[in-house]
Order: structure tokens, then C-alpha cells, then sequence
């Protein structure tokens, strides 16, 4: 295992009836701005709770942040934070409403003059202050809630990009699993994606004897499995799959899992191109991407492909090349059992034409990624081209 550190200071509050509990998590005298989305929490009903919980602090609100979160839109609301003078931010919705809070955050204070350097150039792991920030879960999926990362999408340049920092570690986040009752069965699906892919992020690379995070990962890839067709259940939502659903996406990407271990992180990176290109939901660009990726690099990831394999996609065959094949073949088999494509082609998109548009794109990024740091536009190239 190798050396790390690890810090998490966000305070969870999980179950039914835990909205109310805002009233007494936020400071009485702040001045709080509630960040949303496109507006589903004025229809399901959590607007109302979170008003009603904060109906004696001082709120103001900010709708409309985008799947993907644009720079242009968070910018308008760093202009409402400084006109009114916010000192509390909270972030009601899923991974993209939470992430653009956290942009916001630190883009609040930031004294330099482009806030797009805290993202272009990596400044976030840097600056010192941001607004603190409070988060109520309605869409499982990223992680956000529990973790550093933000991921910013500029449109005007083409460009998604990422940036971390402890400031925006959110202060709490609640997470009541019916605020999830509403969602639609494909944003289920998404979240159950992403958060599977988050975990084999982390995992799917070379041993290093870390026992306790590859049992760690290898049981929140069985929960999932376990939970997943009754999360998708919406008429009517089970409580407990709901709850598992909510926990297990949360506990994919607290960094938990993650200390002490190489890490992969080339399937987002091409993923997010493939957002920024073709506008493919977060989970769709994983779901094209992942299965063909373990072909092109099962040699590389042998050892971990067979323990993945034999531990949670019961795949034990005693010959090597045979477990690999039918260990990314179950994987893409459980993907499709989910509702989720796995080919470029199912998206009417033709890889080839994808493949080289995705390579100059990733090629003006200064694209590297993988566990070895050898995932190149041109191998993201060819790995799409198998996506058919």
C-alpha cells in the first residue's frame, strides 16, 4: 500500500424527514444563497421543505445551473454573492449543482482576473479561502457531496475541465433518500453508472496490497449489483434500495476508497470530451467508453481485471484470457441490464469521426491519463474506435 493521507470533514445527515434539520446546521445571522438547477425542487415539494426550514434566516436564490455547469452561468451568481454580500452557500440538487456551488465558492473571493484560471491552470488546490457551503442530495450520482472535485464546463471554449481543493469540502450535506422519488428511471441509471465507474476508477488498476481498499471497493461494486433494479423501481420507489442507492454513490467518491492506490481516471477524461463535443450525459460518455478501454489495456490490468472478475462479477474460469473476456462482457452484460448503451453507435454517433475529432481535442489538452500515465489522445483514439 502506499503512504497517503486522508481528510473529510463533511458532516452527513442521512434519512427521512432530514431537510428540516437545515434550520439548525446554518449559522442564524448568515446570508444564505440556495443554488438549483432547473427548477424540480419547486415540483416535487423540497423547495418547500428547505424554505420552510430556513424561513427565519436571510435567502436569497439562484436557479438555473445547467447539467455540466457553464462558466457563464456560475459567473452571474459569483455577481449575486458579492452584491448581496453572501456567507452561505446551499447547494440543493445533484453533482452538477454542487459542483457549480463549489466553483462558486471559491470564485467569490478570488482576487485574480480570470476566476477560469482556478479551473484552466489548477489554481483551486491553492487559493486559501472560499465561502462555505452546505448541500441537500436530490440526484445520487457524483459524489459531490462528500468530496473536493468540481467539474466545470466552459461552452464558449469547448472545454470540461476539473479542479479540486479542501475549501469546498461542504460543511454538511443531507440525504434524504425520498428526495430521490421523483427522479426519472434514467437518471437512476446514471447515478448507478457513474458511481460504478467512479469505484473501478479507483480499483481497476495494479495491486498494490491494499487489502482494505480493494474489499472496501469490491463490496460497493456487489452492493450496487445487489440494489440496482430495485433503486430503478419508481412506481412506487423502494425506501431501502433508495437509501442503499444514495449511500453507496456517496461512499464511490469520498476518496475513501481511493488513498494508498493508483488510480485510473482515463475513462473520465475521455468521457468528458465526449460531453463537451457531443453533449452525451455524464454517465452515457463512461458507459461508451469503459468496456472498450479494459480491452485495449487488459494486459496492462490483468491482475486486477481477474480479481474483479472472480470477486464480484463471479467469473472463475481457470483460464486467463477466458475470465477477461467474460469479466468485460458481464460488465457491459450489467450496464445493458440497467438500461444503459454501450457503443458510440447506439448514440447514432460514427467512432471513427468521433475517435479523431476526440484526439484533437484531447491533443490541444495535453491529454495523459491511466494508472502508468500512458493513455494518450491517440490511444483514447483508438479505444473509441472499438466503441461500435
Amino acid at each position: 500500500m502506499n503512504d497517503f493521507q486522508f481528510y473529510n470533514p463533511t458532516r452527513i445527515i442521512f434519512g427521512a424527514g432530514s431537510i428540516a434539520k437545515l434550520k439548525k446546521l446554518i449559522p442564524g445571522k448568515a446570508r444564505v444563497l440556495l443554488l438549483y438547477g432547473g427548477g424540480s425542487i419547486k415540483k416535487n415539494g423540497i423547495y418547500m421543505q428547505v424554505a420552510d426550514a430556513l424561513r427565519k434566516h436571510e435567502l436569497f436564490e439562484f436557479g438555473g445551473i445547467e447539467p455540466n455547469p457553464d462558466y457563464a452561468t456560475l459567473m452571474k451568481a459569483v455577481k449575486l454573492v458579492k452584491k448581496n454580500k453572501i456567507d452561505f452557500l446551499l447547494a440543493v440538487g445533484g453533482g452538477s449543482v454542487i459542483d457549480g456551488t463549489k466553483f462558486i465558492s471559491i470564485a467569490s473571493l478570488y482576487k485574480g482576473e480570470d476566476p477560469w484560471d482556478i479551473v484552466s491552470q489548477g489554481l483551486g488546490s491553492t487559493l486559501k479561502k472560499a465561502l462555505p457551503i452546505g448541500v441537500v442530495l436530490t440526484m445520487p450520482a457524483t459524489g459531490s457531496e462528500m468530496n473536493r472535485n468540481s467539474v466545470i464546463s466552459n461552452r464558449e471554449k469547448g472545454q470540461k475541465r476539473s479542479f479540486g481543493s479542501e475549501k469546498v469540502y461542504p460543511k454538511f450535506s443531507i440525504l434524504d433518500p425520498k428526495a430521490t422519488y421523483s427522479l426519472p428511471k434514467e437518471q437512476i441509471r446514471n447515478g448507478l453508472v457513474d458511481a460504478y465507474v467512479h469505484i473501478l476508477e479507483q480499483y481497476l488498476t495494479y495491486p498494490v496490497d491494499a487489502v482494505v481498499q480493494d474489499r472496501q471497493a469490491e463490496g460497493l461494486l456487489l452492493a450496487i449489483h445487489e440494489i440496482a433494479q430495485q433503486a430503478l423501481k419508481t412506481d412506487p420507489p423502494n425506501y431501502d434500495a433508495r437509501a442503499n442507492y444514495m449511500w453507496v454513490c456517496t461512499n464511490a467518491l469520498n476518496h475513501l476508497i481511493g488513498v494508498g492506490v493508483p488510480q485510473d481516471w482515463s475513462t473520465h477524461g475521455i468521457g468528458h470530451a465526449l460531453t463537451a463535443l457531443y453533449g452525451l450525459a455524464h454517465a452515457e460518455s463512461l458507459a461508451v467508453v469503459l468496456p472498450w478501454l479494459l480491452w485495449y489495456k487488459r494486459e496492462q490490468k490483468q491482475e486486477k481485471l481477474l480479481q474483479f472478475g472472480y470477486r464480484v462479477l463471479d467469473q472463475k474460469m481457470q483460464k486467463y484470457s477466458e475470465r477477461i473476456d467474460r469479466t468485460i462482457e458481464a460488465l457491459s452484460a450489467f450496464f445493458h441490464s440497467m438500461g444503459m448503451p454501450t457503443t458510440l453507435t447506439a448514440y447514432g454517433l460514427d467512432p471513427d469521426k468521433v475517435a479523431e475529432e476526440v484526439q484533437a481535442h484531447l491533443e490541444a489538452e495535453g491529454f495523459t491519463r491511466g494508472e502508468h500515465r500512458d493513455i494518450t489522445a491517440v490511444d483514447a483514439a483508438a479505444i473509441l474506435r472499438m466503441s461500435r
